[in-house]
């Protein structure tokens, strides 16, 4: 097992150097600092995307996402680029090259990928906007394991232009903060404003009683049902394993990230972490034929979903508990990200938005629920987040 040194989230080269914007526009985030996930390409500064051969083959961006510039428009103030795991080919949220974020909460367990940096430095108190993407599940993990409110949003609400992409049929612009009320600013920043009505709660009751959190999870469930929050009465049933969400999943984004970084791989040789190369290994033995019938699973699994969600909510554990430890085996990582995957690919083969609330910890480790909701109901999502929290 390689070694990963523990760090700031903030990507050497970049932390500290100016970033010239214009002057903002609104001060609807003034006071808030914000991280940049190092996949964002900004005017002026490198993108490392995890990777050395990547920043050495690739000039600086000459500009900048669009989703940051919205950001610094409405009064945010750039503090860094952050750490992501290399080329975001992960949910653990080590680099080998760059180091590995320390979990300011549980400095013995794993910080989360690949939008750890950015997790990282709004959890330790160095920014209150953690900006990432969300393909597998980078910014509901982070969000889980370092105790924040993350949402991935509709797949398309937000535009992923100006960055580096991993798999774009998946790739979402997200983002973390310490608090409800300023991921709500950020999301009115960023969303547009789409509010469908949610009048029905559906609780996943068989996918919580598979987590290592569920005593606290159904705790909070009694807690909000006793207050009149929702009914905890009505559940869906969403088996991984009929529907195979994980391996469908991984298909899909494999096929998808060969096809965006293959022949860059084939011409540079870049040095990969372990996993993440062999990862890349097995993305160019996809075939064709595993690609038609994952694509015909994740119809199937869509028009399923889609019509279970019409006018509701899902809540869910967002993953199986609390992050693993940093000492966790290589081939027990692995294990732990296809039950991960199995959990996080719900939203993601369906485009759906899904909020996490870090509402339940385990000796201090956080973990906790989320909602997921029809596509283009983020904001319904945290309308009724907002409820539930107070």
């Amino acid at each position: 097992m390689k070694h990963f040194t523990a760090q700031s989230p903030f990507l050497t080269p970049t932390k500290g150097k100016a970033f010239a914007h214009k002057a903002p526009t609104s001060d609807a985030l003034s006071g808030m600092r914000l991280a940049v996930k190092d996949l964002f390409h900004m005017k002026g500064l490198p993108t490392t995307a995890g990777n050395p051969t990547w920043l050495a083959t690739h000039n600086h961006p000459t500009e900048t996402a669009s989703c940051v510039s919205a950001l610094l428009d409405a009064g945010a103030s750039f503090v860094g680029k952050t750490i992501t795991d290399e080329l975001a080919y992960s949910l653990n949220g080590q680099n080998i090259h760059y180091g590995t974020p320390e979990n300011p909460i549980t400095p013995e367990r794993l910080p989360g990928g690949s939008s750890s940096g950015s997790a990282v430095a709004v959890s330790g108190n160095l920014a209150e906007i953690g900006l990432g993407t969300d393909t597998g599940g980078s910014i509901r993990v982070p969000s889980s394991y370092n105790g924040l409110f993350g949402l991935r949003p509709t797949h398309g609400a937000i535009a992923a232009d100006n960055m580096v992409a991993l798999a774009p049929s998946f790739d979402t612009v997200g983002f973390m903060t310490r608090s409800l009320d300023e991921l709500i600013k950020v999301a009115k920043t960023l969303l547009p404003n789409q509010q469908p009505k949610l009048a029905k709660t559906l609780i996943a009751k068989a996918l919580i009683q598979q987590v290592e959190h569920k005593d606290a999870l159904l705790k909070q469930l009694d807690t909000w049902a006793n207050q009149g929050k929702f009914n905890i009465d009505e559940s869906l049933e969403i088996d991984p394993v009929y529907w195979q969400t994980g391996a469908t999943f991984r298909t899909l984004q494999g096929a998808e990230i060969w096809q965006t970084h293959g022949a860059w791989i084939a011409q540079n040789d870049p040095d990969f972490a372990p996993d993440i190369a062999s990862r890349f290994e097995w993305t160019k033995t996809i075939s064709a034929d595993d690609v038609s019938d994952a694509k015909a699973q994740q119809a199937k699994f869509r028009a399923w979903l889609d019509e279970q969600l019409e006018g509701a909510v899902l809540v869910l554990p967002t993953t199986p508990g609390r992050s693993p430890l940093l000492t966790m085996q290589d081939n027990e990582l692995a294990e732990y990200r296809n039950q991960l995957l199995e959990l996080t690919a719900i939203a993601g083969l369906c485009s759906l938005p899904q909020l996490h609330l870090p509402v339940c910890s385990i000796d201090g480790a956080p973990c906790g629920l989320s909602l997921i909701g029809p596509r283009g109901s983020d904001l319904s999502l945290l309308a009724l987040a907002k409820d539930l929290m107070e």
